[in-house]
């Protein structure tokens, strides 16, 4: 069989697989076997499992990815949505659409310590959906302002997400780190400037302006920022001076958080085990999708598809935008069956090779890939912001969806920049690291 019917044949197994409801790990591993099947020379699939399982889960790299979900899952337990809106609310009294911007801040700046996008939606949706509901704030604005602020979590470094890609990759997680904060800042820009044109257009939906207070009580209230800000230095300040590897700063944010939790109280034997064991859950299954998806990889290579694949889009001659184009409709049509991680372990094996014939710098293809996958958060019927948001609401997956469409478009319109303006993304990369 010739490499085009292989690929057919292992593409249509993998979607029979995962429309039966067969585990994505499972799925990958299957398909990987199968591949293996049509490898040249008759390399033995067993041995190449066992060698790609071990070497993936020994990775020093894959050491942050537990630290940086735990340090989500402590701060997800503590009181820390609660005083960040407290804490920001104070300062936006006077800025068109007024309290909703805590939704894209206080993800912002969860999203900073979290790493996680389900971990950021649900903490500052907590607090804040009660609160601007009582308020009189409209709630499909606030609902959709949430799904897609939630995103920031895997676009604000630390990010899980990145971890993944940067291993997946091999590229550096740190440089990939940095790439993420300018388009994570413009992401933010883009949603607050939405939501102060929607109350512009619509004052009589707002509510009436809040009681005016005096500087001194907008910063006693600032103080209750203090801790997220001291764990945000803390991460940041260890990474940037070397007194940590990007790995070893997922150790600095887990003591920080526990530090944290501890500070305010709500570090319990009760929550230390929960945090432990949600962690754990979440750590497992990453993991085994990571190792299901280097086996397929590693059978993929084997059989010659992805050189293959890469060889022929070069052939086509497609200028680098339509290429973009073409890979960002094809990862939103996934976003609709997969989830983020998902989607990034099962392509990046075939679309390397093509980015990198076409020029592309793997960094930037790695915030690229991020902005598609935060797409993939606020996309039905499996994204994971939308069920968070519909549990916490009461709404309907639907109506959820349908107020986060503005900000999906929103995320769209960023890949376009960052596309058009390559800068944005690699130029603190190319400050710390200059080649």
């Amino acid at each position: 069989m010739d490499l085009f019917g292989v690929s057919i044949l292992i593409t249509i197994a993998l979607v029979v697989l995962l429309g039966s409801g067969v585990w994505i790990a499972i799925s990958l591993l299957a398909c990987g076997w199968l591949g293996m099947q049509f490898a040249a020379g008759g390399i033995p699939a067993g041995t190449v499992l066992a060698t790609k399982i071990w070497g993936n889960a020994a990775s020093w790299e894959l050491a942050a990815l537990p630290l940086f979900i735990w340090m989500g899952e402590i701060l997800f337990r503590t009181k820390l949505s609660e005083e960040m809106f407290r804490g920001l609310s104070p300062w936006l009294g006077r800025i068109p659409g007024r309290l909703l911007h805590v939704n894209v801040l206080g993800c912002g700046i969860f999203g900073s310590v979290s790493g996680s996008s389900a971990a950021t939606c649900a903490t500052i949706a907590k607090i804040a959906l009660p609160e601007l509901k009582r308020r009189g704030y409209p709630e499909m604005l606030s609902l959709g302002s949430l799904a897609g602020s939630g995103t920031l979590g895997i676009l604000i470094p630390p990010s899980i997400t990145m971890v993944i890609y940067a291993v997946a990759a091999n590229v550096s997680i740190l440089k990939v780190f940095l790439a993420g904060f300018l388009p994570g800042l413009l992401v933010m820009a883009l949603y607050s400037g939405y939501i102060a044109v929607w109350a512009l257009a619509n004052p009589g939906k707002m509510p009436p302006p809040e009681p005016r207070m005096s500087l001194r009580e907008k910063l006693k209230e600032s103080t209750n920022l203090i801790p997220c800000m001291l764990l945000i230095t803390l991460v940041f300040v260890v990474l940037l001076v070397g007194w940590a590897t990007a790995t070893e700063c997922a150790a600095w944010g887990a003591l920080g958080a526990l530090l944290i939790a501890w500070w305010s109280g709500a570090l319990t034997w009760e929550s230390f085990w929960t945090s432990v064991m949600g962690a754990t859950r979440l750590t497992c299954m990453i993991m085994l999708i990571l190792a299901g998806a280097s086996f397929m990889s590693t059978s993929m290579g084997y059989t010659g598809i992805p050189v293959a694949l890469a060889n022929w889009v070069n052939s086509l001659n497609l200028s680098p935008y339509v290429l973009i184009a073409a890979l960002t409709v094809m990862y939103i049509v996934l976003g609709t069956a997969l989830d983020g991680i998902s989607m990034i372990v099962l392509t990046t094996v075939v679309v390397l090779p093509m980015v990198e014939k076409a020029g592309f710098d793997l960094v930037w293809f790695g915030i690229f890939l991020v902005l598609i996958v935060e797409m993939a958060e606020v996309t039905p019927p499996v994204g994971f912001n939308l069920f968070v948001l519909q549990t916490m609401s009461g709404w309907d997956s639907n109506t959820v969806a349908l107020a986060a469409l503005p900000f999906f478009f929103l995320l769209v319109a960023a890949v376009a920049i960052i596309t058009v303006f390559p800068e944005i993304v690699m130029v603190i990369p190319n400050w710390v690291f200059p080649n």
